[in-house]
């Protein structure tokens, strides 16, 4: 009676763990909405890698250009905060050596302007949380630019099934860089079986974007790209601007460092020299941006779904699809004669691994059904790692949101951190030409076409129900890596 008594107290307390650790009040500065401003100097960045039908490859690459040339004009400030940051690649396919240029390009700037305030915030998962090094934040460290490994704790808990144990049992442990004994992942050195067993709660700062000064402003750049070697072949979408939109980005990420208890002094001088930005502008001619993070990215995602009405088209680039909210808003505009093109990773590689391709697989299955169009990138070893919803309505007006944010509950609904900008513009707009070309070339560019830039859904469908309901318990369990 006593071993059961003491059992069922465990699993209330597991049960009350988990629950708190999912409806737990979000650290101050998260899950952030800014006001729409004026959105100034903008400039659409993209990443295509295209395959040619005599086996070339040719990688159109803009965002880590233009990042490099941000940092090596900056004189003031430089803020960067990036999810993947290491050079773990396969070994078969040449790869741009994206962590080590950008460590080099922050050194650089910092050697020939030492006053430079420089900040790097990234995730711990490169250095598998704590249980071994990165040669690259050391280096950057040891030039005199501190880095931050985001504190992951105080968010809320994706995958309560494990994390209520890993809460109870392992997280006062901490971690030894020195006592590996388990293959690793991201390196070579070996590490701790804590380092898997942090990694099992599934959660991240998956957040990708530089702020720099120029020009005598500040600029700044959201993407969904990261200074990952294996990741250097992705295609992906970024967004350049200046304006008010800037301080914006600042705040959310000041929230980022506070919760991690780190110095925000660099980011809180500059917020303190901004002029005071109110109300929404009044001219619906003026192209418009709001800064936006974690669930935020969902409401305005839905929002832009459930408005657009018969004569308004939706075209979505998406590397991971599973939130059924989203899903569900997606049938429900087809059914009122939407026009929707949805284009889709196949999920079938990561850095030479093969996966499932479970979740947009399965959910493409549903959109298909639904009469939605649907089309796979054309990978070979990289990833289709753009996230894009476009809304283009009757009268030509453009929405576009992008970002880090992939459209799966881990990611839109306060679980990782995430950073995506909306905008709005005129359909003419450099900006929305730029997104279009970007969407087109992909969805228009198939099988007898050079180069092949997307497939029919018939080459990746996969009508399995059995795969379809695995997707759908891990999506509402938190059970995956999506």
């Amino acid at each position: 009676m006593t071993l059961k008594l003491l059992i069922l107290l465990l699993l209330l307390t597991l049960a009350g763990i988990g629950l708190y650790h999912t409806q737990k009040p979000m650290p101050p500065g998260i899950s952030y909405r800014g006001t729409a401003v004026p959105l100034e100097e903008p400039v659409l960045l993209t990443d295509v890698t295209r395959h040619y039908q005599e086996g070339r490859e040719e990688r159109d690459h803009e965002i880590f250009d233009e990042v490099f040339r941000l940092i090596g004009q900056a004189n003031e400030f430089i803020l960067i905060d990036m999810f993947l940051f290491n050079s773990t690649k396969p070994e078969d396919v040449a790869h741009r050596p994206l962590a080590q240029q950008l460590t080099e390009a922050l050194l650089a700037r910092k050697a020939e302007k030492p006053e430079l305030s420089i900040t790097v915030i990234s995730d711990p998962l490169n250095t598998m949380y704590g249980g071994t090094t990165s040669p690259w934040f050391e280096a950057l460290r040891d030039g005199g630019i501190p880095v931050v490994e985001t504190a992951l704790r105080p968010l809320r808990d994706s995958n309560p099934t494990w994390s209520s144990i890993w809460r109870l049992c392992c997280q006062w442990f901490g971690n030894n860089q020195d006592g590996g004994w388990l293959d690793n992942a991201l390196g070579t050195k070996p590490v701790t079986i804590r380092s898997y067993l942090a990694l099992l709660n599934f959660k991240a700062n998956h957040r990708k974007l530089v702020i720099a000064d120029e020009g005598g402003s500040l600029r700044a750049i959201v993407t969904s790209a990261n200074p990952h070697d294996g990741s250097s072949r992705h295609s992906n979408l970024g967004l350049s601007f200046k304006g008010p939109a800037v301080i914006d980005l600042l705040k959310s990420e000041r929230a980022v460092l506070a919760m991690s208890e780190a110095d925000t002094t660099p980011i809180d001088e500059r917020i303190s020299m901004a002029p005071d930005v109110t109300g929404e502008p009044q001219n619906s001619e003026i192209p418009l941006v709001a800064v936006l993070t974690e669930s935020e990215i969902r409401d305005q995602a839905l929002s832009m779904i459930q408005e657009a009405s018969a004569g308004d088209h939706l075209d979505m680039a998406m590397f991971y699809l599973s939130h059924r909210d989203i899903v569900e808003a997606l049938i429900g505009a087809a059914k009122r004669g939407v026009e929707l093109r949805v284009l889709l990773d196949a999920n079938n590689e990561a850095f030479g691994h093969q996966k499932s391709g479970i979740p947009n697989r399965q959910v493409a299955m549903e959109l298909v059904r639904a009469g939605i169009s649907v089309r796979w990138c054309n990978t070979l070893g990289e990833q289709c790692h753009s996230k894009l919803l476009m809304l283009v309505k009757g009268n030509g007006a453009t929405e576009l949101l992008l970002g880090s944010a992939n459209f799966t509950r881990r990611n839109l609904d306060d679980l990782n951190l995430e950073t995506d900008v909306w905008v709005s513009v005129p359909e003419q707009s450099p900006v929305a030409n730029g997104a279009r070309r970007f969407f087109n070339e992909q969805w228009q560019k198939g099988p007898g076409d050079d180069p092949v830039m997307s497939l029919p859904y018939e080459r990746w469908a996969d009508e399995s129900r059995l795969r379809y309901w695995r997707y759908r318990i891990m999506e509402a369990t938190g059970l995956s890596t999506f």
